[in-house]
């Protein structure tokens, strides 16, 4: 099977530890969809390299893209760097280029042991230069490095997406005043006539809302999606669609 999409792999202890709210995710999740570029999985681990090694496998097994978050600073936790390499069967290498970075940024030049860490990089690593901030994307084939701090990781991860292509696609909502049982049958009809389009049934329990089931009718083409919506509203009871957007 062809690679394609993209799969995304949060680190971090505290995540699943509820110390910290993962916000990369959802943003990512949220980005990916507006670029067009299908997100195929997104799994959350702990800072283990095995675990990482593990998850890296999973994700390029079914994407070409591979987002990271976390794991990418100096201190003993940080081992996303060394089990991506791992997983690629790569050496970690010291890059001159960040080392000259990081020199550059520290008093005198003189530079920590642990400081230096940052330099390191499964070999074969790119360096892409980031606006606003020193610090680069760190990428190493069509994997993608990304820190954990919301801030760099959403300025990061705008550089990534420059470089990529996608699709976006044609969305249509259908909001209605039907349970799902009365309207099943005919949603049922569209898609097995209609494989190519994407339809999407999620049922609102909050009395508060205007309409009991919002319709989701979505492919990379307008004329599919038309067509899709034109049939299951066509198939309806009259007065079953209270509102589209």
């Amino acid at each position: 099977m062809e690679r394609s999409g993209a799969a995304a792999i949060i680190i971090g202890n505290e995540v699943l530890t509820a110390k910290v709210q993962d916000q990369n995710g959802p943003h990512l999740i949220k980005r990916l969809r507006e670029v067009g570029i299908p997100l195929r999985s997104v799994e959350t681990i702990l800072d283990d390299v095995d675990a990482i090694v593990d998850a890296m496998s999973r994700a390029r097994q079914k994407a070409r893209y591979v987002f990271t978050s976390g794991g990418i600073g100096p201190t003993h936790d940080d081992v996303t760097v060394r089990a991506v390499a791992l997983a690629l069967g790569k050496p970690v290498v010291r890059l001159p280029e960040m080392v000259s970075l990081i020199e550059a940024r520290a008093p005198g030049g003189k530079v920590t042991a642990e400081g230096m860490r940052l330099a390191d990089a499964p070999e074969g690593a790119v360096l892409l230069p980031q606006a606003g901030t020193w610090f680069p994307v760190l990428t190493v084939g069509d994997i993608f490095l990304l820190p954990g701090v919301p801030q760099l990781f959403r300025m990061q991860l705008e550089t990534v997406l420059a470089r990529l292509s996608g699709t976006p696609v044609v969305l249509h909502n259908l909001f209605l005043g039907l349970g799902e049982s009365e309207i099943a049958a005919v949603l049922d009809a569209v898609a097995l006539s209609m494989p190519h389009v994407a339809i999407g049934s999620y049922p609102e329990f909050d009395p508060t809302k205007d309409y009991r089931v919002k319709i989701t009718i979505e492919c990379a083409d307008r004329g599919p999606v038309e067509e899709a919506v034109a049939r299951i509203v066509g198939g309806l009871p009259e007065g079953a669609v209270l509102r589209r957007e």
